[in-house]
């Protein structure tokens, strides 16, 4: 219980902006970067001189925060860009990629920040899919897979550079550990979601869990892609935007998404979260977990090496749903 009770509560950062050197030439993507956890990373990045491409479905809200950003961290070399990304259609994402691609050559790192909670009941993406299940997993995914060549070309051009600097960095929750039944998912219910939104938020988050371990198991040699899930803290953000009164139940453990962004910072640029940690779980404000709830653990194994299988399982069901799209 001591490690959940440290989730609810962590001990001060130790890895702030001010711990990250200068990332001149780095080139980042980070989705849902116009609000919240993800805007006061992309401010973090900026400042370091990278090239920030805030991707999510409003061009307004995302030149908006470009335009905040800009007036607000000094920079000698950082760039912001906005990249039109709706993460809810499937047959949209690959297009996103192209525009992307006639853009850059490489990505270093990726933050598959964007998410929804709780939405009305009967919400579903434009292909008919339950909304946090698409919004959550299925997009991030086909967005990943996607994106693999520039992360290969990024960890390709890094040459002698830091082993494990390019990086997939996915979002969970807390309320994985909290909720999430036995082996963390129950396959029935993801290919046929109940009419619950909170237990269809918890399948989404398990889900990203899955999808980061699985992502490490499949990104071979030590000089290849990290792929990182973190837990980055609650905070009061607009994920809450359907569920209203959790801004004031849950208020005294709701923190500055300031200081969630550190979760996803220490996540991407730790120097800590090394090629032998590929996979790794990190919770708030920037540490890496090590006491995974057992049965989770255990669903992240293959069969044949001790495990359930069920991440891959999971991880199976995602490619299936997003094979047409690729």
């Amino acid at each position: 219980m001591g490690a959940q009770f440290s989730q609810f509560f962590p001990p001060k950062p130790t890895f702030t902006g001010a711990d990250v050197e200068a990332q001149d030439g780095k080139v980042f993507l980070i989705t849902g970067g116009a609000s919240g956890i993800g805007y006061e990373l992309a401010k973090i990045l900026y400042g370091k001189n990278a090239r920030v491409y805030i991707a999510g479905r409003s061009e307004e809200n995302a030149r908006q925060a470009i335009r905040d950003i800009r007036s607000a961290v000094p920079t000698t070399g950082g760039s912001l860009e906005f990249l039109q990304l709706d993460l809810a259609d499937l047959g949209s994402i690959k297009a996103s990629v192209d525009a992307f691609k006639e853009r850059e050559s490489k990505l270093d790192i990726l933050w598959n920040n964007a998410g929804v909670s709780q939405p009305p009941l009967g919400s579903v993406s434009k292909q008919g899919i339950e909304l946090q299940l698409a919004t959550n997993c299925l997009g991030p995914f086909l967005l990943t897979q996607l994106l693999v060549p520039l992360l290969e070309a990024a960890s390709s051009a890094n040459g002698s550079g830091l082993p494990g600097s390019v990086r997939v960095v996915w979002t969970s929750s807390q309320m994985v550990e909290l909720s999430a039944p036995s082996q963390g998912l129950v396959m029935s219910e993801v290919r046929a979601p109940p009419r619950d939104k909170a237990r269809n938020y918890v399948n989404s988050k398990t889900g990203n869990v899955f999808l980061a371990s699985e992502f490490a198991r499949r990104t071979g040699s030590p000089r290849s892609i990290i792929s990182v899930c973190q837990n980055p803290g609650a905070a009061a953000t607009k994920l809450f935007r359907h569920t209203p009164w959790l801004n004031y139940v849950a208020f005294p453990l709701l923190h500055k998404a300031s200081l969630a962004a550190l979760t996803a910072l220490y996540a991407g640029l730790s120097k800590d979260i090394t090629p032998d940690l590929n996979g790794c779980y990190v919770v708030p404000w920037g540490r890496i977990h090590e006491n995974l709830r057992a049965d989770l653990v255990e669903a992240m194994n293959p069969e044949g090496e001790g495990g359930s299988g069920r991440a891959k399982e999971f991880w199976d069901f995602c490619a299936e749903m997003t094979r047409d799209y690729c």
